[in-house]
């Protein structure tokens, strides 16, 4: 198993960061909270996992091992792959989700895209003895719902745009996370001012 990797970012998509790691560049599966952390140019160490499939390998990265652990044992739950298990950090930090679970917040879980009443309901509990106890009242708001406007900059901003550029292109996808039932998804809105921002140029 890779454990992490370490070296120059040589490149960032709005879910992949390439890292330079002796002369390979490695792809790395990211949420848009660990991209925007990332710069390019800049040298980054990234917690990872890997998922090997019959036809393929897939490298996860992770802000720091909590994240990875956290990551490892959302997939120990029936029906949850790697993608939702990356889902659910994107939208919740790792203690953020241990609360979820702790108190049974249903909501908090179906604010993450491909989790229903019913999933949510299941989920919580298998998940009830795994993840663990929250390690404090401080982390009782999650990034998602305290700040996505922040989130969002700071993931265009690590992605090489301007502060004006970026400014613009949370400004232009406001109404659709205005519009959106629960808590706006950081993820989805990233790919949709990246397409604003295209068409811009």
């Amino acid at each position: 198993m890779i454990a992490f990797v370490s070296g120059t970012v040589a490149a960032l998509a709005p879910d992949v960061a390439v890292v330079e790691v002796g002369g390979v560049g490695m792809a790395v599966q990211c949420t848009p909270n660990t991209l925007s952390t990332l710069r390019v140019g800049q040298t980054a160490r990234l917690a990872t996992s890997l998922v090997v499939r019959e036809d393929s390998l897939t490298l996860y990265g992770f802000a720091d091992d909590d994240e990875r652990q956290t990551f490892v044992l959302l997939q120990t739950a029936s029906g949850v792959g790697p993608r939702l298990a990356q889902a659910m950090l994107a939208v919740h930090p790792p203690d953020a989700l241990r609360r979820a679970v702790a108190t049974a917040d249903e909501k908090a879980l179906t604010a993450v895209p491909g989790i229903g009443k019913k999933g949510a309901q299941k989920l919580l509990l298998e998940l009830k003895d795994r993840l663990g106890a929250p390690a404090g009242a401080a982390a009782v708001a999650s990034p998602a719902t305290a700040g996505w406007r922040d989130q969002l900059h700071a993931a265009l901003i690590g992605l090489g745009y301007a502060t004006r550029e970026a400014e613009e292109a949370v400004a232009a996808v406001t109404p659709q996370a205005e519009a959106a039932e629960g808590t706006p998804q950081v993820g989805a809105l990233l790919r949709a001012a990246l397409q604003t921002l295209n068409r811009a140029r």
